[in-house]
């Protein structure tokens, strides 16, 4: 609703213009996410702040529970199942390599899908856009993604492997991290206002697709199990819908940026991996806007 009215400023002679206009206009709405930037920074500084509150080791939290996933999965499938790595990188590296995407989007996706109602408070007393509360959530994982980072270094320092030039291409595959994590936990946060079912949902899916994502193997293995068994052409075709999965497109780049030619990339997997992406991108960011307005009166 637009429309001007005339207000005077207490002088003769002196009026100015009003006008007033719907504050969801889109364009008004992406300007405030800028204008409110501040708010961001506030709100994913507090959760960094709290997210270890009280506890007697504190962020070594973020160092010790990937760190151990990766001693029993290096234990369990390579000593006692027998896989192997690809190349001639150290398996236990190829394994951090993975866990350090896949616990980043585990940790954005739990947390910014309980983001609106853990922030009920906030959100039904002021306006500010609703996307900063989730979008926060995921870049308070993201620190949690640094600290772990530190261990694959001194990983690569122990076992004397030094990555290529490949590593220049990381934050790419950081940023597409960032996106995968974000689409679904946008969609979900607004599924989880009204349906609160989510909250048990989301922890059992995170645990399924551990597994189902190439993390204690490599997606290699998959290929060529797939080819041996169903040939080239059938083997091909279900490598891709194996790839409609995001994360195997995200961790499979990780490995490429990290380990180098000892970990290839299947590019028409990794490009079906990004429009997927991409896909839950605009559909967490479309019912998200579309539900956005009735929050503070569900929640």
């Amino acid at each position: 609703m637009t429309g001007p009215s005339s207000i005077a400023t207490g002088q003769p002679g002196d009026e100015f213009d009003l006008t007033l206009e719907a504050g969801r206009a889109e364009k008004h709405y992406w300007l405030d996410l800028w204008r409110y930037r501040e708010l961001f920074i506030i709100l994913a500084l507090r959760d960094i702040s709290v997210r270890y509150k009280q506890t007697a080791i504190g962020v070594a939290w973020a160092i010790i529970q990937p760190f151990l996933t990766m001693i029993i999965m290096t234990v369990i499938f390579s000593s006692v199942a027998g896989l192997h790595s690809d190349g001639s990188a150290p398996y236990a590296i190829m394994v951090f390599a993975a866990m350090l995407p896949w616990n980043f989007f585990s940790s954005a996706l739990t947390t910014a899908s309980q983001s609106m109602v853990g922030n009920a408070n906030l959100i039904s007393k002021v306006y500010f856009p609703r996307l900063i509360v989730p979008a926060s959530a995921v870049v308070t994982s993201f620190a949690d993604f640094l600290i772990s980072f530190l261990v694959l270094i001194a990983m690569m320092i122990w076992y004397g492997f030094a990555p290529s030039w490949n590593i220049l291409t990381l934050p790419l595959f950081i940023f597409v991290a960032f996106l995968a994590a974000l689409g679904p936990g946008l969609f979900i946060t607004a599924l989880n206002v009204k349906y609160r079912d989510f909250r048990y949902v989301i922890p059992f899916l995170v645990q399924i697709g551990l597994y189902a994502c190439p993390v204690a193997y490599s997606s290699t293995v998959i290929h060529e199990k797939l080819t041996q068994k169903l040939g080239t052409h059938l083997g091909e075709q279900l490598f891709l819908l194996y790839s409609l999965n995001p994360m195997v497109g995200v961790i499979d780049g990780f490995r490429w940026a990290i380990l180098g030619d000892n970990s290839p990339i299947y590019l028409s997997g990794f490009v079906l991996s990004l429009l997927v992406t991409c896909f839950f991108v605009v559909l967490g960011i479309w019912y998200f806007r579309k539900t956005e307005k009735s929050f503070a009166d569900i929640i």
